[in-house]
């Protein structure tokens, strides 16, 4: 089942994620840890972003986002349970981890094989969380189970935080190139219609929010039609919203945008068919009347 859009015509142009970069410009506090190449500009806990599917799918209109099909492929491997940067890039179409955060370089450091994004990454928690039985435990398998058992339960709850591998001190070695940043799922069924919620612990918004907003605005449509409800109601929340003191001048120019209506993201004839969460590919959605300001190029990436 796909969201209640409606018409191009009668869509609000959404500003939230233009307002939620401006309050971290004017009222973020400047930070740097110890692991950060560059300073940020930080803002505790913003205000959720709630995203009404019927006036259409999240993709930002400030900025062109052409790799739009990406951040979805992304997320599907990590459903998949993949861990491997190589296996990202040449399966999946997804290289920017190859290139940028599991080189030999970084992956040394956490005592990783190159391209090894790690024990505590996405793939593990989500496909094979670990357990005291010693076999892995699939969190989406099981949520899909628990929604079609019993759809109205207050804990259809994923989690992609292993301690033991994404914490690290003098006594513990941390597993994980990226201790995972996003992807802490509630999925709440009221009055046949699906909400999912997903809070983000760390959040890049130049770069890295407008591709969760679409991957996990895309999951919910996802499992809204394996599970038979409407996609309603997307939620993205964001705990420490930063924007990184080189991408300034970029984020400006954004800010300098007005938004438009959004896009309606469809499934194909083919994806229509899809009855598994597991069978969804990128090749499966399409996206119409999608009209953003043109695309700014080149905004910094932190490694």
């Amino acid at each position: 089942m796909e969201p209640r859009y409606k018409s191009v015509e009668e869509r609000v142009p959404d500003t939230q994620y233009r307002d939620a970069l401006a309050r971290i410009v004017c009222e973020g506090e400047q930070t740097q840890n110890p692991f950060q190449t560059t300073a940020t500009r930080t803002l505790l806990t913003l205000p959720p972003m709630v995203f009404d599917l019927t006036n259409g799918f999240p993709v930002i209109t400030e900025r062109k986002i052409g790799f739009w099909r990406t951040p979805i492929a992304e997320l599907l491997a990590f459903i998949h349970g993949v861990r491997d940067a190589e296996v990202l890039a040449s399966w999946w179409g997804v290289s920017w981890w190859k290139n940028q955060w599991a080189t030999a370089e970084k992956c040394v450091q956490f005592g990783l094989e190159p391209h090894d994004l790690g024990w505590g990454s996405y793939g593990e928690a989500f496909n094979h969380f670990p357990t005291l039985e010693g076999t892995g435990f699939n969190q989406f398998e099981h949520l899909i189970k628990q929604i079609r058992w019993n759809p109205g339960l207050k804990t259809h709850i994923i989690s992609p935080w292993i301690p033991q591998y994404c914490l690290q001190h003098e006594g513990l070695q941390r597993q994980v190139v990226v201790a995972p940043c996003h992807g802490w799922i509630q999925v709440t069924i009221i009055n046949g219609k699906l909400n999912l919620r997903m809070d983000q612990r760390s959040a890049d918004f130049p770069i890295g929010v407008p591709a969760n907003i679409i991957q996990y605005a895309a999951l919910t449509i996802m499992i809204a039609h394996v599970t038979g409800f409407e996609p309603y109601r997307y939620i993205h929340s964001a705990h420490d919203a930063h924007v990184y003191v080189n991408q300034l001048g970029h984020v400006e120019q954004i800010m300098s945008r007005e938004p438009r209506p959004f896009p309606s993201l469809h499934l194909t004839e083919e994806g229509k068919d899809v009855e598994d969460l597991f069978q969804f590919r990128p090749h499966h959605f399409e996206l119409r009347d999608y009209n953003p300001h043109p695309a700014i190029l080149r905004i910094p990436v932190t490694t």
